[in-house]
């Protein structure tokens, strides 16, 4: 056996996630958690031909059904997920089939609210292909669609039935997009384990180059983390609200700019050093703490500085429709001290405003 196991433990509603090369040709692990003999896989236009075919193998001897979704983060839309609902009454699929998410995390998050409301419920499987989705999106049941008035406005919560991460995936995987996934895998550093932020420190670039031993420990980490938030707090009413540090900017930056103008882990980036800038001017962090989090995104080449052309209206203006406002009043992740987060409400104002304003977060005037 060449792969690691951990668990979600949700009662009658956890399950496995399975870390390491080779996931997708391993036929009888995949099956065992199919129930029915019709399956749909949902993938898209730039997965199918690396992969599309080696998961039919492995699912021989079942009825499979497939669609060929657009790739793009501009095309996580109620419209392309009426598309997957579409194909399912034509082909005529019933409460007893899986979907199967071949994909990144638009595929995982499309396919999964597909699962959640075709004919009121039916499993699926996630098979994430991208190493952001590996270690964030494919974790903890979160499901859904974009609006243009804001990111993942529309969803529903829906469980796996299994989370099949293959290892071998990411050796297709642009670095734009490897280092996009890396985005996320600080983030658990950052809000809750310290040292796994220090070892990152140290071993970053194994990541980035692929190194099987330090890319298995950064996912399984990562996914030990979301994990144990979830299980504590499945439908995010409290401590599931800290794995948004750095999303209250990054999704307005995505809204502002259109969806696909920088990749989601990009934007969180982005938002991870906005949050930390005003962590530092609420002096819960040191400046020498910033700028290590600053070099870690460098070291993989993720974008640190705000986009020239958002305003702190332009900002204002997008987060005010995040999941986090509650009674009309703006909530963000924040530090507390490194490797531990809060969510906050209680931030001054104009130090908000310095950050909203400032486009190289290097520079504290």
């Amino acid at each position: 056996m060449n792969y690691q196991t951990l668990k979600v433990d949700l009662a009658d509603r956890s399950y496995p996630i399975f870390i390491g090369p080779d996931l997708i040709t391993n036929s009888k692990l995949i099956q065992k958690y199919i129930s029915g003999k019709k399956v749909l896989i949902v993938t898209n236009e730039t997965v199918a031909p690396l992969y599309l075919d080696i998961l039919k193998n492995s699912l021989e001897g079942l009825e499979i059904d497939q669609i060929i979704l657009p790739d793009g983060e501009q095309f996580k839309t109620l419209d392309t997920v009426n598309s997957i609902f579409t194909h399912l009454l034509e082909n005529k699929h019933s409460r007893k089939t899986t979907l199967i998410a071949l994909g990144g995390g638009v595929i995982g998050d499309m396919t999964g609210f597909a699962a959640a409301s075709y004919q009121r419920g039916v499993d699926f499987i996630q098979i994430p292909t991208t190493l952001l989705s590996q270690v964030d999106s494919s974790v903890g049941g979160k499901t859904g669609v974009n609006h243009k008035l804001g990111k993942n406005m529309i969803g529903a919560f829906k469980q796996p039935k299994a989370v099949f991460t293959d290892t071998n995936t990411l050796k297709t995987l642009p670095k734009k997009e490897l280092a996009a996934g890396i985005s996320e895998v600080v983030k658990y550093g950052l809000i809750i384990d310290y040292l796994f932020f220090e070892w990152l420190e140290k071993n970053i670039e194994g990541i980035y180059e692929l190194d099987e031993k330090t890319i298995q420990y950064a996912i399984k980490q990562s996914c030990l983390v979301k994990a144990d938030v979830v299980n504590q707090d499945e439908l995010e009413a409290g401590v599931r609200a800290l794995l948004n540090l750095g999303h209250t900017f990054g999704h307005a930056i995505e809204t502002a700019l259109g969806y696909g103008k920088y990749l989601h882990g990009e934007a969180v980036a982005i938002g991870t050093v906005m949050a930390s800038y005003l962590s530092v001017l609420e002096g819960k962090i040191s400046y020498a703490d910033h700028i290590r989090i600053i070099e870690l995104f460098e070291r993989v080449d993720l974008p640190v500085l705000a986009p020239e052309s958002m305003t702190a209206d332009d900002f204002i203006e997008k987060m005010s429709v995040d999941k986090k406002v509650l009674d009309g009043k703006l909530r963000l992740v924040l530090f507390e001290k490194m490797g531990e987060a809060i969510i906050s409400d209680s931030f001054d104002q104009e130090k908000l405003i310095q950050t909203l304003n400032t486009k190289n977060f290097r520079n504290f005037s």
